[in-house]
């Protein structure tokens, strides 16, 4: 009987490893972002003031404040991934922008490696401005 027990044990602590083997090559993004600690929020903080400082050249309001970021995510290894949008598809900036946020993180926050990414979905619309960027514009 006792022989039966060791095995069982065994074999449970082995089911119990593949699990967390499993688990960990599952982790999603976010996840990833959670577990990198106060590295990885340092470097998003980073990387926030590095898009504040880009302008929509017909706005004068920078493009963090004007909604026009939509997700910034920071892996523990320093890359950093931005989805944003433009004013709209015709944006005469839609070609520069892209490049310009890519360049000032990359120099800015240091990140390892930088991909900016412009969705469409949501398309942008004026309530997706801060409340900082609507009083900058007189919509208050």
């Amino acid at each position: 009987m006792d022989e039966n027990n060791k095995n069982n044990e065994q074999q449970a602590t082995a089911n119990a490893a593949e699990a967390t083997e499993s688990k960990t090559e599952t982790s999603t993004a976010p996840e990833s972002v959670a577990s990198g600690g106060a590295e990885a929020d340092a470097l998003k903080e980073k990387v926030v003031e590095a898009v504040k400082t880009c302008y929509d050249p017909e706005i004068p309001v920078d493009i963090y404040e004007l909604g026009l970021i939509y997700d910034i995510s920071v892996t523990p290894s320093s890359e950093v991934l931005v989805k944003m949008t433009l004013t709209s598809p015709a944006c005469p900036s839609a070609m520069s922008l892209p490049g310009e946020v890519e360049d000032k993180i990359r120099v800015m926050a240091n990140a390892k490696d930088v991909k900016v990414e412009v969705v469409w979905d949501p398309p942008w619309n004026p309530s997706m401005m801060s409340e900082a960027a609507r009083l900058q514009l007189g919509m208050m």
